[in-house]
């Protein structure tokens, strides 16, 4: 039988809220990472109420605003990328999905014409 949960044993973080932030899916990369601030007890509870200050206003932006943020992170040497951006279903806006996964110190950057 095929697995339908494509995202559950990948290296990278999955998460997926709603229009209002409400967090509806987090892949066990996600449950993992999360786990001091409750894992899989998120799920069901505000995104936002995980973010201080200014990603808060950030994320909130993001949920009105439907675009895509993308950045890059180092937090106890460890150097990651970080990809939100809306998702939609059959062309409706449904809310952010993150994808959170760790990248090298260095990385080679190529430019294709």
């Amino acid at each position: 039988m095929l697995n339908t949960d494509y995202f559950n044993e990948i290296p990278a973080a999955v998460t997926v809220c709603d229009t209002d932030g409400i967090i509806l899916y987090m892949n066990q990369k996600s449950q993992s990472t999360f786990v001091k601030d409750g894992g899989a007890a998120l799920i069901g509870r505000s995104l936002l109420d995980c973010h201080p200050g200014a990603s808060k206003g950030k994320l909130k932006a993001l949920l009105v605003s439907q675009q895509s943020n993308s950045y890059t992170i180092e937090k106890n040497g460890v150097h990651k990328m970080i990809q939100q951006m809306p998702w939609f279903e059959n062309g409706e806006y449904k809310g952010l999905i993150e994808f959170s996964f760790i990248i090298p110190a260095e990385m080679p950057h190529f430019i294709r014409g």
